[in-house]
């Protein structure tokens, strides 16, 4: 719906700049696809160039931002206010609660606190336990003696094998498989057989999921996830591994079975963890790192294998001088040719020719 912009600065807590006080705006959206009718939103100042380039009729900017080419609502937190922005033109779909669906399949023996949902084709095992609020999409299957804390989502054709243990106020996003069996072999008569599959998985409080993420169970025990941790998705996490609190674990992540992190650990994409190693708290591994050993709580590292980031730069830069070297070095060993040539005298000059 059409909006005044001075009612939108009011909503918003802001302060309206370069008058056009009666501008009407339709949506709230981004630099890059704002039209004509909407506000947009820069949050930095090095963003201001891509400003003059978009089609937003307005602004929303930094307190003490000035007048700029169109009007502009200066607030003193931009994101906290293009938010409330576009939960205006934009409200989310709040269905309600929807209780227990009659084509959900829910065991007997299940145990379900007050205003549960479970939506159509959702499955919830025997002996399962659901906390107050928790939300089960459609096509979610929960096995047997699974345990989901309360105020928990979780989305659809999510699977969580049997004993899952799920804390309060998680998200598990689509897709994502909890307590699968351990890549875990023995050769036995000439073929490969299963090692004990015995343990199961346990998030602690206010963890995410993402998307066709994994997190495989313990061989006897539990594979752990702590408190606050965010799993982007498809990440990989193996049998008996224990993630601390806070981590903060990007997407294509795969880490080994039985490793440990310590609390507030960021891995970036891509990164790889080889087994039986440990992070120290606050680590940072770079993009794309193997981590084949431990490494030190607070250290940020980068690489193949991961070393100090530091170090890796050092080595980075040298590489890219490689073809100056070469160069150089051809031409060091042409002059040191020519000068034990000369060095050796006319009859080792006659000699070569």
């Amino acid at each position: 719906m059409p909006f005044a912009l001075r009612d939108l600065a009011t909503l918003v807590g802001g302060t309206l700049v370069g008058g056009a006080t009666g501008l009407v705006v339709d949506a709230a959206a981004t630099l890059e696809t704002a039209t004509p009718r909407d506000v947009t939103l820069v949050d930095a100042a090095d963003k201001l160039p891509l400003l003059a380039r978009s089609a937003a009729a307005a602004a929303i900017v930094p307190a003490g931002t000035g007048p700029l080419d169109r009007p502009t609502i200066e607030v003193a937190d931009v994101q906290a206010a293009f938010t409330a922005a576009i939960l205006h033109f934009r409200p989310p779909r709040d269905a309600g609660r929807a209780g227990i669906s009659r084509e959900a399949a829910v065991d007997p023996s299940a145990r379900l606190a007050a205003d549960v949902d479970v939506h159509p084709f959702a499955t919830v095992g025997p002996d399962c336990e659901l906390g107050a609020g928790v939300t089960i999409h459609a096509g979610a299957r929960l096995l047997a003696g699974c345990r989901v804390g309360a105020g928990t989502t979780i989305f659809p054709n999510v699977v969580l094998y049997e004993n899952t243990v799920v804390g309060r106020r998680c998200i598990i996003h689509a897709g994502a498989v909890l307590g699968a069996y351990g890549f875990g072999y023995k050769v036995t008569a000439g073929r490969y057989a299963l090692s004990a599959q015995l343990g199961w998985v346990e998030l602690g409080d206010d963890v995410e999921v993402g998307a066709a993420t994994t997190i495989d169970r313990g061989t006897y025990g539990p594979t752990t996830i702590g408190d606050g941790t965010k799993l982007d998705n498809l990440v990989m996490i193996a049998h008996n591994c224990r993630l601390g609190r806070h981590n903060m674990i990007c997407s294509q992540v795969g880490v080994a079975g039985s490793t440990s992190t310590g609390d507030w650990v960021v891995m970036a994409g891509q990164v790889g963890v080889r087994d039986h190693v440990h992070i120290g708290d606050r680590a940072i591994l770079g993009a794309r790192s193997g981590v084949s050993s431990d490494i030190e709580a607070g250290k940020t590292v980068l690489g193949e294998p991961a070393i100090d980031l530091r170090d890796r730069k050092l080595q980075l830069a040298t590489i890219s001088k490689l073809p100056e070297m070469r160069k150089d070095l051809k031409q060091l060993a042409a002059r040191i040719e020519a000068l034990e040539r000369a060095a050796a005298g006319p009859t080792a000059v006659a000699d070569a020719a």
